[in-house]
Parts: C-alpha cells; structure tokens; sequence
C-alpha cells in the first residue's frame, strides 16, 4: 500500500511536469508568432511608401489651415494701354489647340472693353510663400498690368509691386506690404518629384472670379509638354480648374505646394477634369532667381539639339533612343569650349541620365551658372566624358539679339534696290567724311548704275535720302520697306525726298519693270 502511494506520487509529479512543459512550449510559440508579427509590421512599415495614402475623411482642417495663404488677384490696365511697349503676348501653343483658345479667351477678355472708356479688369491667383509679403503667382495672370491688388480670404486687400516674371515657365512673383500688427499666412513650397500618379491633391483659387473655391483630385500624370515653353514639365491634375485659378496653388496632402495651376484643356471653356500645373521644383528656383536678382539667370551650354530616334540610334550604335543629339555648337560656348562637337550624344549630364531630348534643356537651365559640371558624351561607338563650365542663358540671348541686329544692319547697309539702279549705305562717320555730309539721318547713296531709272533723274553717290513718298526713312532697310511696298501695289514711281550738300530735293523715280 505503501509502494503504491509512491507511485501514484510520482505519477503525479511527472504528469505535472509534462503539463508545465506542455504550457512553456505554448507560450514560446505564441512569443514566436508575436515576434514574427511585429518583425512583419516593421517590414510593412519600411515599405510603406509601396501603398497608397488614403484619403482623408475630411480635407476640412487642411483647407482651414491653408486658405488664408491664397489670395485673388485683381489686375487692372489703363484704357488704350497694354502695358510697357506692347500688349501681353500669348504662349506659344500649338494652332488649333485647345490650349490656343483657352490662352485666347483669356486675353481676349482683356480686350473686348472699350479701350477708350474704362480700364480693363481681369482676376486671377496667387499664394504667398512668405510672411514678408511674398506671393508667387503666373506671369500670365499680370502680363501688362498698370496695377495689381490682392485680395485675401479675410477681404482684406493690398496693392502689390511686381518683383520680376519669367514667361518661359510663366511664373510671376510679386510684394506686398503687411498692415502694422499683420502677420500673412505662408504656405511651404513642397517637392513635386514625389508626387505620384494617384496621389491626392487640392487647388485652391479664384475660380471665375468666384472667390477663394476648393477643389481636390489626384495627380493624373506627371512631365506632359503642352508646348507652351522650352521648360514644359507640367503635372496633370483632376482636380477642377477653371478661369481664374491661373496662378493659384495646387497643394498635396501634406499641405505643401507641389505646383501653380495654369493652364487646361478644354474646348468649352471650362473645366472638363484636365488641368497643368508647373511642378514646384520647377517653378521655385525660378521664383527665388527672381527675388534675389529680379530675373532669371538660367545655366547655358551653347547646343542645339534634336531627338535621337530608332533610326539615329541605331546608325549612331547606340543601345536605345536617349539622350540629346548635338546638331551644332555655337562658337565660343561652353560646350565648344570643352570640346563638344555636332554629331555627339549627350547621354548624361552632371550625373543625371538624359532619357530624351526635352529633358536637357530644363536640367541645364536649373544648373547654377559658372559651375563646372560632368557631360558624357556619346562619340563614334564610345562613351566620353567633359567638364564644362556653364555660361548664363540669359547674357548669350543678349548677345545673340544683339548680333543678329548687327547682321540686320549689316543687310541694310549693303540694300541693293535693282529697281531703282542704286546702293544704299547706313550714315557712318567714314561715310560722312568720305562724302561731306552733314545730315543726321537718312540713307546715303554708295553707286548708282548707269543708264539706270536712278542715274536717268541725276542721282549721285553722295545724295542722302531722307522720304520716300513723304514718310521718313532713317536706313537703307526702311527705304529698301518702302520701295517693296510701292512695288506690291504695282506702282509705277517712287518719290523721293533727297539731301544734297546744304540742298533739299524730291526727285520722282520710275521703277524697273519686271
């Protein structure tokens, strides 16, 4: 009985353990799979950027915390005035496009008031991106504007000095001067390289002169040309926009600026869910140039180039269609001057690969001028890489401009008017010694072909004429306009108004002709 009470004993105590043991290899398990669990959550979480944000229950509070920042826009223009020279110019679109009429329509707008009665009124956008009283708005919305006035969501209103404008990316940037005890609201300008297809985002603005409206959509792609600029990169949205929302802010969810609403397509006028936004991290380089210089100061290169197509890259031995093709080097560029010549690939530039021809241009222009940058180059089957020194964009289209009007008095100086017999050279001081004159305009007579309607009615080298057909003329250009526009109309003599010594006389030339 004895022996069996010890057993039972020991039964028990081995049962108990086997229980015990039973247990603790429950809890180690369930201690794995938590483990597990929470390594797996950890993973989600480092990969979170793979999954889409969703949407917010409310964009409410964002709207609250940003509509202050947005203002409206009243631009206002003296009657028979467009503004400094000219009236505002349209973008460059494509003839036909929707983009045209929507350009049209805008400016139109503009104009259709009785220029001689009242001044012209037109709204748009904007949003400052500084305390200080910086707003940051399109070029278009202010092009030729005699005065500009912001309004903001509390009705307060400021008038407001233009800081500087860029038409290639038509952004604008403007100041205006806080009342004492006033402090603006900013918005921070967000990075639009992360705006994906599909993600959220809001523009606010001045709809038809609606005042400070709310629309949300998502990004519907990303890099569109709409040919309205050498820079196109535009984000296409969703996200309602119409006439007035020019210059206004196209926001994430974050509440950052990642583009300025600018343009849309639309064959009616208004919104039809296809709006353009310049992409932030193209337009606040731009918009920062403008405030530190007043203008903008774009890196150059000195190429021109074309699209490297199947063809091009398979005769060129390329692997793929990429990079920018060089069809000619200005002289004394940086791009000469490093060595890079017509023919060459440019497949890289300052570390950053260029998929396709339009990209270059807008890389180079956001590089900083005088920095020395890497270009790789492909050159007769192989890779080979430079190190140019970027000029400024700005300074060469100066020089440019002013050596092509150069040429063009160069053309002028050297008029040939075969209907009339005669050379026609620019008043110089060589001219002017050579042949005594003491007139200080005009267009001076270099030869005159014999037995010409010219030499018929006794013109000389030395006669400077100053009228043809009683409108001055100032160059051999203008006379050379002049004559061709007689001829268009098939008319049979020219007048002309000639200086002579200290002698003024008309003289009427038959013209040639054919």
């Amino acid at each position: 009985m004895i022996h069996e009470t010890r057993n039972e004993t020991t039964n028990r105590r081995s049962r108990a353990r086997a229980v015990a043991a039973e247990r603790d290899n429950a809890a180690s398990v369930m201690m794995m799979r938590a483990t597990g669990v929470l390594v797996l959550l950890a993973m989600l979480l480092a990969a979170g950027s793979v999954f889409a944000k969703g949407a917010p229950e409310s964009f409410a509070p964002l709207v609250k915390k940003l509509k202050p920042a947005v203002v409206n826009i009243q631009v206002t223009q003296q009657p028979g005035k467009s503004g400094p020279g000219e009236a505002p110019q349209i973008p460059q679109v494509p003839p036909g496009s929707p983009f045209e009429e929507f350009f049209k329509d805008f400016f139109d707008k503009r104009r259709q008031q009785n220029p001689h009665s009242r001044p012209l009124v037109s709204v748009g956008s904007g949003f400052v991106v500084d305390a200080a009283g910086l707003i940051v708005t399109n070029n278009h919305v202010i092009d030729g504007a005699d005065e500009i006035r912001v309004f903001f969501s509390d009705g307060e209103s400021l008038e407001a000095k233009l800081v500087g404008t860029d038409p290639k990316t038509d952004v604008a940037v403007l100041r205006v001067t806080p009342k004492d005890g006033i402090e603006l609201t900013a918005v921070p300008w967000g990075n639009s390289d992360t705006a994906e297809e599909g993600d959220w985002v809001i523009a606010i603005g001045n709809p038809l002169g609606l005042g400070g409206t709310v629309t949300a959509g998502i990004v519907s792609a990303r890099g569109r040309d709409i040919r309205s600029g050498p820079y196109d990169d535009f984000i296409q949205t969703d996200a309602s926009i119409n006439k007035g929302n020019s210059g206004g802010p196209l926001f994430n969810v974050d509440g950052e600026v990642v583009g300025i609403n600018t343009a849309i397509f639309s064959q009616s006028g208004g919104s039809i869910g296809i709006g353009f936004a310049v992409p932030s991290n193209l337009a606040r380089p731009v918009a920062e140039q403008l405030v530190e210089f007043g203008r903008t100061k774009r890196g150059w290169l000195g190429v021109r180039i074309q699209s490297v197509t199947e063809e091009i890259a398979e005769g060129l031995g390329l692997d793929e269609p990429r990079g920018a093709l060089v069809a000619g080097v200005t002289d004394e560029s940086p791009a000469g001057d490093a060595g890079i010549k017509s023919g060459d690939v440019i497949v890289t530039f300052n570390g950053q690969d260029i998929d396709e021809m339009r990209a270059l241009p807008r890389i180079v222009a956001g590089t900083g001028v005088g920095k020395a940058v890497p270009v790789t180059v492909w050159r007769k089957g192989k890779l080979e890489r430079f190190t140019v020194t970027l000029g400024e964009l700005e300074k060469a289209e100066k020089a440019l401009a002013s050596s092509e009007a150069a040429a063009e008095e160069k053309a002028s100086a050297e008029s040939d008017l075969a209907s009339l017999g005669m050379k026609l050279s620019p008043l110089s001081d060589e001219i002017r010694e050579r042949f005594s004159i003491s007139t200080e305009t005009g267009a001076v007579v270099t030869e005159v072909v014999p037995s010409s309607a010219a030499a018929e009615k006794g013109l000389r080298a030395g006669d400077v004429i100053i009228e043809v057909n009683q409108e001055a003329v100032t160059t051999p250009g203008d006379v050379a306009r002049r004559v061709q526009e007689i001829e268009d109309r098939k008319g049979r003599s020219v007048l002309l108004l000639v200086v002579r010594g200290d002698d003024r006389l008309f003289v009427a030339v038959r013209l040639k002709q054919s």
